[in-house]
């Protein structure tokens, strides 16, 4: 992978080699372009042309931004032959949630409730992309407003897996995981309020990376939680995830949730030797009704993460009852649904209208038992003696995509989902998701190790210390322009 012995090709070649057959990691992308041997032009138009062929087979993005796109590409490539240089992602296509505004292009949060909104300014996070060279390819599907663990429910359509079309990628940023397995763009960026952007990471077979809360500005994305709100990446590497997290944190002066706090080298501290840390297995009640193929997969890649390291011990997190914020849903929506609540599909609009009278002093009582959670975490880890935790990334695997619909909207009570991913939103801490087996079905599975708040760059070298062990994350979707769709029954999800 990266810019090995692909370097010699001619850079078509290396591309059919490359990027067509999922080899071409945003590292090796990066050294091509800046070693002359690659252009942007051609990365660009090579992602175009498989988002033509195959995103109206997974429906990973609303918006492709194909003109601005291609000349953005062409100015890096006029600077890149001037030996200027923006930055570390110069020339790199890389897709959005749309949820993240874009200046001047439309950004709906899958929604008809803004299916005409075209921001005025970029979002703090693709601000410093552009700063870096990184080029906006398209805006990626998902579970309207990020409200729910699928990517079905959208006023667009719902979104597909790649390693099985009949299957749902999971949510909310799902569109930005199946873009990325796909090979529809080197990176991508999703959002992560219970476990949006782990989820669908785990469940399309790629890297997804949750900072600490604060560590990336969410200025300019549209909120679901304010106060668990993370924004993040989706890579095919976690040297990748490194790189792009570098060009992302940092301080915010005017977003109220940004923290100031130092941002170090993150591929050098990925680098840091594993066999010291003390690894926290967190069994209950993370293992609880897994599935078996799951189980045997997870158990086995923590076998191996222990072997890396000093020891483990279980553990098991603080509880969490009583921390609801629901209420930050309503509030920002409020004006919204008074106004165009016929405009949401059905299960966000029962969302809202279970919401709608949230008690005030219930929501400030939540807050605070979040804000001392968070507050007491670097404590509890210290008094477990553990360094980092690790535990499956979840315990099913992906929905049939009808099903999930039916599921959304039915009057039943709605099952669970985001079942291991959103203790560490209300903690706030880092987590990561790495690929780390699949199922009998061929279907992915993934493996969440996480930290205490800062320690980004420990998660990253466990995670880099397992993926160059393994080779899980080399294995590609079952995609070819000729694979069929399989058709979905009437639903009204959508209306």
């Amino acid at each position: 992978m990266g810019s090995g012995g692909d370097d010699a090709l001619l850079p078509s070649r290396r591309l059919r080699r490359g990027l067509v057959k999922g080899m071409m990691t945003l590292t090796g992308a990066a050294a091509a372009l800046r070693k002359g041997s690659l252009k942007s032009l051609q990365l660009v138009n090579e992602c175009l042309q498989r988002i033509d062929t195959y995103n109206p087979k997974l429906n990973a993005y609303i918006t492709v931004m194909r003109e601005s796109a291609l000349a953005a590409a062409q100015a890096c490539d006029k600077d890149a032959a001037a030996g200027k240089f923006r930055g570390p992602l110069h020339g790199i296509p890389i897709a959005l949630k749309d949820t993240i505004d874009t200046a001047g292009a439309r950004t709906t949060a899958g929604s008809a409730v803004f299916d005409s909104r075209f921001p005025n300014e970029d979002a703090e996070a693709v601000r410093r992309l552009t700063a870096a060279g990184a080029i906006v390819i398209g805006k990626t599907n998902l579970h309207e407003f990020a409200s729910g663990g699928t990517s079905a429910v959208s006023y667009y359509g719902p979104v597909r897996n790649p390693w099985a079309l009949d299957r749902d990628p999971g949510g909310s940023s799902g569109g930005s995981a199946a873009a990325m397995a796909a090979d529809l763009c080197l990176a991508a960026l999703g959002t992560d309020t219970g476990g949006s952007l782990r989820t669908p990471a785990s469940l399309c077979g790629v890297v997804g990376l949750k900072p600490t809360y604060g560590r990336i500005s969410i200025r300019g994305i549209v909120p679901l939680v304010w106060t668990l709100d993370h924004c993040g990446t989706m890579t095919r590497t976690v040297e990748d995830a490194a790189i792009l997290l570098q060009v992302l944190a940092g301080y915010d002066p005017a977003d109220i949730y940004s923290a100031q706090h130092p941002v170090p080298d993150y591929r050098k501290e990925m680098k840091q030797p594993v066999k010291q840390m003390r690894l926290g297995i967190v069994r209950t009640p993370f293992f609880d009704h897994i599935e078996p193929d799951i189980r045997a997969a997870v158990d086995e890649a923590i076998r191996e993460v222990i072997a890396m390291t000093r020891r483990a011990t279980d553990v098991v997190l603080e509880d969490q009852s009583g921390t609801d914020l629901a209420g930050e849903v309503y509030a920002y929506h409020e004006e919204l649904f008074r106004t165009s609540a016929n405009r949401y599909q059905i299960p966000v609009r029962r969302t809202l209208q279970n919401g709608a009278e949230p008690r005030a002093f219930e929501y400030v009582k939540s807050w605070r038992t979040v804000m001392t959670l968070r507050r007491g975490i670097d404590a509890w880890f210290d008094d477990k003696g553990v360094d980092l935790l690790v535990l499956p990334t979840r315990r099913r695997g992906p929905e049939v995509t009808a099903e999930a619909l039916e599921r959304a909207v039915s009057l039943q009570q709605v099952k669970p989902i985001l079942e291991n991913t959103a203790e560490f939103n209300v903690l706030g801490i880092p987590a990561i998701t790495v690929p780390c087996g699949f199922t009998s079905d061929n279907l992915p599975v993934g493996l969440m190790i996480a930290g205490r708040p800062w320690a980004e760059g420990q998660v990253l070298a466990l995670a880099d210390a397992y993926e160059k062990a393994t080779e899980w994350h080399k294995r590609l979707p079952p995609l070819a322009p000729d694979t069929k769709v399989p058709s979905l029954p009437p639903s009204n999800a959508a209306i």
